[in-house]
């Protein structure tokens, strides 16, 4: 392993995120770095909501499900973790790009994010990670565009929309 180098990638399951999380274990292999696949989760509802009404038992419960959500990627992406590269994975309570910028924190580190379209209301409601973290890292970002599967997914759901628009009018 090179020293101390460290590829830290945001997962969340999407399709957009599993194709970061492909090419942050091609970089991790190609650096001979660790990878760091990072889940960041907030209370349902919110910190703030959370805080002014605590419940342990269903905090632990969301804990449990983000670690669970974090081994399904892998097994998704790969039928498990990749061979050849040490993997630490690491879920963290917290919105995702603050999460990122503070855990890519080292000399040798690499931040790997995905990007991709969301609509505008996603965006002005939670904002852009990948935007977060270009603007605040203090370590290389490599955005990774989403696949080309991606893209033609989103053209077929597209064309078949149009298509129940036009029969129901």
């Amino acid at each position: 392993m090179s020293d101390g180098a460290r590829v830290i990638v945001g997962v969340s399951g999407s399709l957009n995120s599993m194709t970061a999380l492909h090419r942050a274990v091609d970089e991790a292999r190609a650096r001979q770095a660790v990878l760091v696949p990072v889940l960041a989760w907030t209370p349902v509802g919110g910190e703030r909501n959370y805080r002014a009404h605590p419940c342990p038992p269903l905090m632990r419960a969301w804990e449990a499900a983000a670690g669970a959500r974090l081994e399904r990627a892998f097994e998704e992406a790969f039928g498990g973790f990749p061979v050849g590269v040490r993997v630490e994975p690491l879920v963290i309570r917290g919105e995702a790009g603050p999460a990122l910028v503070e855990i890519a924190d080292r000399p040798g580190d690499l931040l790997v994010i995905s990007t991709g379209r969301r609509g505008v209301l996603k965006r002005l409601l939670r904002g852009s990670v990948g935007r977060y973290c270009l603007a605040h890292a203090g370590c290389p970002v490599m955005a990774v565009p989403p696949s080309a599967l991606y893209t033609e997914l989103r053209s077929i759901t597209r064309s078949l929309d149009l298509r129940e628009l036009s029969h129901a009018a």
